[in-house]
């Protein structure tokens, strides 16, 4: 039963974070790219307030997946990295902190690119 609590938590806040990107896209102007970059920084921001840190714990995989998840890695890499090198931490916390999750999308989309030969879908 307490898995099923766990799935149900991270469905409703993941689905409610993909919500407000499905209604900046259907009520805005922004183009797709801006509201990817938007939640990044709003991932950022949440994190440094202290709002996203528990919104994780609580709804786990439903608040890290989306990319609001990597805005809070990121501050939590540069958080951790200031505590430990000062300044300079700023600089290479969050590239330290979401550096596995960056190498493996490129190492898979390479790997894929290489399987399936992408290109341009062309209509005839």
């Amino acid at each position: 039963m307490e898995i099923l609590m766990n799935c149900l938590k991270a469905f409703v806040v993941g689905g409610g974070i993909c919500l407000i990107g499905q209604i900046l896209i259907d009520y805005t102007k922004l183009t797709p790219a801006r509201i990817l970059v938007s939640f990044v920084v709003a991932g950022v921001i949440l994190s440094a307030l202290g709002v996203y840190g528990p919104l994780v714990e609580f709804a786990g995989a439903g608040a890290t997946v989306p990319l609001t998840g990597f805005g809070h890695l990121l501050a939590e890499g540069v958080k951790k990295a200031v505590a430990e090198y000062g300044l300079l931490g700023v600089f290479s916390g969050g590239i330290a902190a979401a550096s596995a999750g960056l190498g493996a999308a490129i190492i898979f989309g390479y790997l894929m690119a290489l399987l399936f030969k992408p290109g341009d879908k062309t209509t005839k």
